[in-house]
């Protein structure tokens, strides 16, 4: 099984985001490490959501909606989509738990990028 079967067995959408880069599934590949690089260097941490201001928050998250929704990263894309709506509506708490619901799907990801960098 490679990484392209892997991440579709783990819900991501896989014939969708090669089929947005023209079905180079070799880019959607590298863009797949591009993804993971992104998630490190623009980490989130629940603490965040404790703070009061969200405005940073609100662009980390809205940051990681679009490139998981430019990939059909579809379990990280559908549950940033729900955190920065209730960030929006000023609703952290809520937020918070959709993130600590999606933080252990997200690390799954990331590690099976990351097996197969």
């Amino acid at each position: 099984m490679g990484l392209l079967d892997e991440l579709s067995a783990l819900g991501v959408n896989v014939e969708e985001g090669t089929k947005r880069l023209m079905g180079n599934s070799a880019l959607y590949e590298k863009m797949m490490g591009t993804f993971v690089k992104m998630m490190n260097d623009t980490p989130v941490s629940a603490e965040e959501f404790d703070g009061g201001d969200c405005t940073e928050l609100i662009k980390k998250t809205h940051t990681i909606k679009g490139a998981s929704g430019n990939l059909s990263i579809s379990p990280v894309y559908d549950a940033y989509s729900e955190i920065v709506a209730l960030l929006r509506e000023n609703k952290p708490e809520q937020a918070k738990e959709e993130f600590e619901k999606v933080l252990p799907v997200q690390r799954e990801i990331i590690e099976c990028i990351e097996k197969y960098k």
